[in-house]
């Protein structure tokens, strides 16, 4: 807005005392101040308010006015209450460095002045940004000549002070604005100063970007209209959902109602804003929308550039099913190799991840989380194995309090590409498309640089689940026997909570990681093995669950394939009657078992570490054989405990 437009105004009480001829000048802000030297704090453009108690006498007034100037500052609006009338050394400093200069009529608030000026600018670098937005647009439309999402958060940044990111569901930051360095992360909780720019560099770090995927998969879950208002730390921010119309849900044949929600959740971007949204205007919320269209652009294109890997995954996949001869599957191989690791030099070796989504119950129809205010205010990563990674996060999370295993339906969800009609045979949600989507962001590794990351990950679906192939740098010969590539342990663990919040009380994913293969003849084995381990994976209580190949050369491997009522009856006939006796006596039976077992049947140690005296001990464990009828100084009887433990 310009200048003269305030003096337009009544309402605002100005009153031009000089710069008649500067009225021309661009108001891009507005600062209110009494600081000496504010200098730190303007940009240039601004409209400057100033109760004037940073002046003492008439020297002081030249030096302020300087430091105005110098910063480029548009004009300088100071009130009358405090001192009656404005200063003559004031207008004469001003005259002097062609300042325009106001007087503000002490009826009128700063605060009044204030919203005033920022309704106009934002209205107006509004209508500006949505016509970019919409040239930017058609631009990508039509190939990624437009320069990718990165440059309108950009322009969120420099033309409405907005700060804003792109995140995938797991929280993987995805795209951020290019101003200040790129994207790296900051430290702790709501890292970034209050009021600054874009310029400063820093995002939200990967615990918050978690956070706030996790809040937003809630609320799209629970069925809640957005953008989604998430409170971090003293952070405000509100999260916009990305959907493209090439992967909108779709109803069943023939409904007359929206798809379900479960189709897309879990693998639908979302803009992370950090701001309220929820007293903005409708035009503002209009532009936002038109942001989110315009990356949806990227994302389809993205999917789009998947199909040769997904392809060669699939080719591979079939081969490896249907026993081809290692040959043909090796001549596959060679074809997959400079695809996802160009410029290797030798055969890369394998390793196979298998993933399956599981949903029961009905489902949450979609479009409850489309624009129309931000809802109520929430309390409130990002890295994976990838080729030659080590894994998401270093430290396996805590697995959340887990619940029984969902059954019956088969998983849903859409990929990265369409998926025709969503619906798996016999009426289910199809899960493979869904487990596909997730598997390449999962096996992101988060410190790859160069091109986009999912690059090197190669997945296929086939039935309800969906099978990765990964490639790893040849081991050397002198390789020390350390575990490379994806390690089922830290598969998961920054991803748990977003994934958790998105799978809700009906979803379930698990995942089973094979050893590496350095040829075609292993592959087959290490699908096998993949398979074996998601079983193992399966059988443990929590929403989220991943086993590694290291845990089939274990009696872990059996368990999950006793069947229920024989795992029943057999911990009940050993461990009922100590559990009766506990109940009524408190007598501590099961945790005295448990010590006893771990300690390898030593008395010393089990006493020590349960304080108690070794007599005491002898008696608890004369107490476990004589309800029992067991010995436990029998192997074969310690063995049938420690199990029956284990699967209680």
């Amino acid at each position: 807005m310009r200048l003269r437009a305030l003096l337009d105004t009544d309402a605002l009480g100005l009153r031009l005392l000089g710069g008649e001829a500067e009225l021309d000048r661009t108001v891009r802000g507005v600062m209110t101040t009494d600081l000496r030297d504010p200098s730190r704090y303007l940009s240039g453009g601004e409209l400057v308010l100033s109760g004037l108690a940073w002046r003492r006498d008439a020297a002081d007034s030249d030096p302020f006015v300087r430091i105005l100037a110098q910063a480029g500052v548009a004009a300088l609006a100071a009130g009358t209450a405090e001192l009656g009338d404005v200063p003559e050394d004031l207008v004469v400093a001003c005259a002097r460095h062609r300042l325009p200069l106001f007087a503000v009529h002490e009826s009128v608030a700063f605060a009044s002045i204030t919203e005033h000026v920022v309704r106009q600018v934002s209205g107006e670098r509004a209508g500006d940004l949505a016509a970019v937005v919409d040239r930017h647009r058609r631009m990508m439309t039509s190939g990624p000549a437009g320069g990718g999402p990165d440059v309108v958060l950009d322009l969120l940044g420099t033309d409405l002070d907005l700060r804003a990111w792109v995140l995938s569901p797991t929280g993987r930051l995805i795209a951020g604005a290019k101003s200040g360095g790129g994207c790296r992360p900051a430290d702790g909780i709501g890292a970034t100063e209050a009021g600054s720019g874009l310029g400063s560099g820093t995002v939200p770090s990967a615990e918050v970007c978690a956070r706030l995927a996790g809040e937003h998969l809630a609320a799209v879950r629970t069925g809640r209209r957005g953008p989604h208002r998430v409170i971090v730390g003293q952070t405000t921010y509100s999260l916009f959902p990305i959907r493209s119309a090439g992967r909108a849900p779709q109803a069943g044949p023939g409904a007359q109602v929206p798809g379900d929600v479960r189709e897309t959740v879990l693998s639908d971007w979302l803009l992370a804003v950090e701001a309220d949204a929820g007293d903005w205007a409708e035009e503002r919320l209009d532009l936002l929308q038109g942001v989110t269209q315009l990356i949806a652009v990227e994302r389809d294109r993205r999917d789009a550039a998947r199909t040769v890997r997904r392809r060669l995954a699939q080719e591979v996949l079939e081969l490896v099913q249907t026993g081809a001869a290692p040959a043909e599957i090796a001549a596959r191989l060679r074809v997959a190799a400079p695809v996802l690791l160009p410029g290797l030099g030798a055969a890369p070796h394998w390793q196979v991840v298998v993933a399956r989504v599981e949903w029961s119950g009905a489902g949450v129809p979609a479009g409850g989380s489309s624009a129309g205010g931000a809802d109520g205010a929430h309390s409130g990563g990002v890295a994976a194995a990838g080729a030659g990674g080590a894994g998401r996060g270093a430290a396996p999370a805590a697995s959340p309090g887990g619940g029984r295993r969902p059954g019956g339906t088969s998983a849903s969800q859409t990929s990265g590409a369409a998926v025709a009609g969503g619906q798996a045979p016999g009426g289910g949600l199809a899960g493979g498309p869904v487990a596909q989507a997730l598997l390449e962001e999962i096996l992101v590794d988060p410190h790859a640089t160069g091109p986009e990351p999912s690059d090197r990950i190669a997945v296929a679906h086939t039935g309800g689940e969906a099978v990765a192939l990964v490639p790893l740098p040849a081991v050397p010969a002198e390789h020390d026997g350390t575990e490379t590539g994806v390690l089922a342990d830290a598969l998961l663990s920054v991803v748990r909570e977003p994934l958790s919040a998105g799978l809700g009380d009906d979803g379930r994913i698990t995942l089973g990681v094979s050893a590496a293969v350095h040829s075609a003849e292993g592959l087959r084995g290490a699908l096998e093995e993949a398979r074996h381990a998601r079983r193992v994976a399966a059988a443990r209580p929590g929403r989220v669950c991943a086993a590694g190949h290291q845990e089939l050369a274990s009696h872990v491997l059996l368990l999950p394939f006793v069947p229920d009522d024989v795992r029943r009856a057999f911990t009940a006939r050993l461990l009922d009657p100590l559990r009766d006796y506990d109940r009524r006596h408190r007598a501590e039976l099961i945790p005295t078992l448990e010590a006893f077992l771990d300690c390898d049947g030593s008395w010393t140690r089990c006493a020590s570490r349960l304080h108690l005296h070794v007599n005491t001990l002898r008696y608890r464990v004369g107490r476990i054989e004589q309800l029992t009828g067991r010995d436990l100084s029998r192997l074969e009887d310690k063995l049938d405990f420690f199990l029956a433990l284990r699967m209680s």
